[in-house]
């Protein structure tokens, strides 16, 4: 009882201010007058990757699978309806003139029966569709004369029609036409299925057979699924990586990501199979490829929308190389270093040029403003530096505003890591990329990874991290509380080393409960909704409170990295003349804590305590429930420069005080 009394003794004096030090009491100081470095307002970051559905089946609002036939079984996705005779559908190659999209459709409905025949698409686990939106239908089609029509409808799994539309192709001759209509949805249903039935009679050959919402990202025809796009906003991201990740490398090269078949006309954009289709026996997923919907464009665009800076990552002449680790001979590495040098082209050059004349005719004129690209990914050994070294010639020579971004490899320590980050700082590169999926306890043990890393080398990038908590009985299950919170203390040492480390982001991102390979991820989503993830909000609460420089906290003297299961950093943030701290309590007592603020004359007013916190290590928000885990925000008066904070047991602390 006496402790309860005194916790409560201690609550109810932080919420009157100030509060007496008690002798149990943890103290740190915060030098708010003797700032330690500035932090890049471009720190916080997101790493994009079509893993896990998403971008296909994802954040691309594309509702049909396998639209143009290019799948290696060119029917998968379709399933017949109606008394369909052999000769009713062909599938046709012109591979000899239109190589990046060589299959199409003929419908021929003059033969077998008079009874309609038609073609059903199930989606991407089916097709997410809501009540009152309208679905736009478009195909390309080619038709010597009139006499077949569309008759297009929504079904739900019990084959009620949700909406419905008819398109009659208009156009006749040897050439081919777009024709789009647009009908609304009376029913919201995360299982939806399309049917086409074709009426009338002859013959008519059909391609790129699409389906997407108009209530898009922005209302931008064929683009993003607007909620998605918006936890991502939400973030207030410093940059998008993209496209990945290992699908930069490819099983080999030939299914390496090519950015210049992702960009132009969406037609003219080479399908290919997606890396994750079959990288885990345990999660083969035989209908995911890469259509490039979203390809290089909508990534930069993408960036531009969200406020976050571009960050490419290119092939570098190498497979992935726990797959085939296929090698561009160094001779023949030239195509793969132009590519580069045209990347920058298509993202900064005047339209005048070749690349910036196909960015301004695809409707963006205006530059992209890239700054920083990837050369390679999860890439090593002398082989990765002997091709990484040619690009950097010929990247520094023509573009040396541009900072080269260069892998460290697929893991934090060993002799991998050791050799890269030798060669890669002899090397004098701008940025140094590093990956760590671990354990809770890896990141709660090297929240002190980067305070001896030297100040005048090469900058951090923390590009892929996930605290892999080793409970697996469902695969949303490893999100846990656990894991985020061991995230939240490990960030507080990426945050006080902001002179060394510019850029932090989690992988993967997004995961389709229905579709996923990985785990964990940052934001789960269904057809119809999106779900975040403790470790969200723990990205959030670093991201939209990043401040503009670091200030000194320590405990007797010491950075506070683990010292009574206590982690934490300080940042000041000029614009605002704000303080703001970060404080995560990763043991299983609530602490009481004095924030000592020196440097300033007198802090007065209020400050706001923002607490993500839960009893239960292995809590998570799971899809379709209620989220569990969700930041609390409180205010209380402040007098004086000592600051009382009631840390709850398992919890992680962002305290906003004005000066």
């Amino acid at each position: 009882m006496k402790n309860i009394r005194k916790y409560v003794a201690i609550a109810c004096l932080a919420m009157q201010g100030s509060v007496p030090v008690l002798a149990q009491d943890k103290t740190f100081t915060v030098q708010v007058d003797q700032p330690i470095a500035p932090i890049n307002q471009n720190m916080w970051g997101i790493f994009f990757e079509d893993i896990n559905m998403g971008a296909d089946g994802g954040i691309y609002a594309e509702l049909i699978k396998n639209r143009s036939f290019e799948f290696f079984r060119p029917f998968m996705g379709w399933k017949n309806l109606g008394p369909v005779a052999e000769a009713n559908y062909l599938i046709l190659n012109r591979q000899s003139d239109h190589e990046s999209n060589p299959r199409f459709l003929r419908v021929n409905t003059t033969k077998g029966t008079s009874k309609p025949i038609g073609l059903q698409n199930e989606g991407f686990r089916g097709m997410g569709v809501k009540t009152g939106v309208g679905y736009e239908f478009s195909v390309m089609y080619r038709q010597k004369k009139s006499g077949v029509s569309l008759r297009v409808e929504l079904v739900d799994t019990l084959g009620n029609v949700l909406g419905k539309g008819m398109l009659i192709p208009s156009n006749t001759g040897t050439g081919w036409h777009s024709q789009s209509m647009t009908f609304t949805s009376n029913k919201t249903d995360a299982k939806a299925k399309l049917n086409i039935w074709f009426e009338g009679q002859g013959e008519i050959d059909l391609d790129m057979i699409s389906l997407f919402p108009t209530d898009t990202w922005k209302g931008r025809k064929k683009g993003l699924r607007a909620d998605m796009v918006q936890a991502l906003a939400d973030l207030k991201p410093g940059f998008l990586r993209f496209p990945g990740g290992c699908i930069v490398e490819g099983f080999d090269l030939s299914q390496r990501f090519q950015w210049k078949k992702t960009v132009g006309a969406i037609e003219d954009r080479q399908l290919i199979i997606n890396r994750w289709n079959f990288e885990f026996g345990y999660r083969l997923t035989p209908d995911y490829f890469q259509t490039f919907g979203l390809g290089f464009y909508e990534y930069f665009l993408l960036a531009e929308d969200i406020g976050a800076a571009p960050l490419p990552i290119l092939n570098c002449g190498m497979a992935c190389q726990f797959n085939t680790g296929e090698l561009v001979p160094l001779e023949e590495l030239d195509p793969y270093v132009q590519d580069a040098l045209d990347l920058i082209e298509f993202a900064n050059g005047a339209v005048t040029t070749k690349w910036g004349k196909l960015r301004a005719d695809m409707g963006h004129p205006e530059p992209f403003n890239l700054k920083m690209l990837g050369v390679g990914n999860e890439n090593w050994g002398p082989q990765y530096i002997e091709r990484l070294a040619v690009f950097q010639k010929a990247l520094k020579a023509q573009h040396p505003e541009i900072e080269i971004v260069a892998s460290s490899g697929t893991d934090p320590e060993g002799e991998r890591f050791a050799y890269l980050d030798k060669e890669l700082r002899a090397m004098g590169i701008d940025i140094i990329d590093e990956h760590y999926y671990r354990s809770p306890d890896w990141f709660l043990n090297n929240a002190k990874r980067y305070d001896n890393y030297d100040r005048q080398g090469p900058k951090v990038f923390a590009g892929e991290y996930a605290s892999h908590s080793k409970n697996m009985s469902r695969s949303e299950y490893r999100n846990n509380w656990e894991a985020a919170l061991s995230e939240a203390a490990f960030l507080t040492g990426l945050e006080r080393n902001a002179a060394v480390v510019q850029l932090a982001s989690y992988a993967p991102l997004f995961a389709h409960i229905d579709g996923w390979q990985w785990t964990p991820d940052l934001i789960w989503v269904d057809n119809l909704k999106t779900y975040l993830t403790p470790s969200y909000y723990v990205q959030k609460l670093y991201s939209t409170n990043k401040g503009t420089h670091v200030l000194p906290l320590l405990s007797e003297g010491q950075a506070v990295a683990g010292q009574d299961d206590c982690y934490a950093s300080a940042v000041l943030d000029k614009e605002r003349d704000e303080l703001i701290i970060k404080l995560a309590n990763t043991s299983a007592t609530e602490k009481s804590m004095v924030f000592d603020i020196r440097g300033v004359k007198k802090v007065n007013g209020e400050a706001i305590h923002i607490v993500l916190q839960h009893d239960d290590p292995l809590a998570i928000n799971e899809v379709a429930k209620a989220p569990l885990v969700l930041p609390q925000e409180r205010k209380f008066p402040i007098k004086g420069s000592k600051i009382s904070v009631l840390a709850k047991a398992q919890s992680f602390n962002v305290i906003k005080i004005k000066l």
